[in-house]
């Protein structure tokens, strides 16, 4: 994906069953059935990062911050909850984003949208 960073964000996220795309707080958010958000893009908006702020499994954000604090931190308001910070302008794996993306949805939408993701 060499697009810019949020067209490929934009493109993981939507092809997720019913999620939709509206702007909170300024920023491009995805919510599954346009009530539950999943990832929040975050473009400098409370710091010098470009990144994304997604909801995580329990204890994923501590152990990918402690492993890799250049890519991953801990957002601000929603960091306390267990989301995790992904940042966008360094290196970027899409494929892994592409996993962090569909965990952050899993870990949101009700079990019948996730009964239909790939194992």
């Amino acid at each position: 994906m060499a697009d810019e960073p949020l067209e490929s964000l934009r493109r993981l996220c939507l092809a997720l069953p019913e999620v939709t795309e509206r702007l909170s707080h300024g920023e491009p958010t995805w919510l599954v059935r346009g009530k539950k958000t999943f990832v929040m893009y975050a473009d400098h908006h409370h710091d010098d990062r470009l990144a994304f702020w997604c909801a995580a499994p329990p204890g994923a954000q501590e152990a990918m911050v402690e492993e890799e604090p250049d890519r991953f931190f801990r957002p601000p308001y929603v960091g306390h909850r267990g989301w995790l910070g992904v940042r966008l302008d360094v290196p970027t794996d899409w494929a892994e984003i592409g996993e962090i993306v569909t965990e952050a949805y899993r870990v949101v939408a009700p079990k019948t949208l996730t009964a239909r993701l790939p194992r």
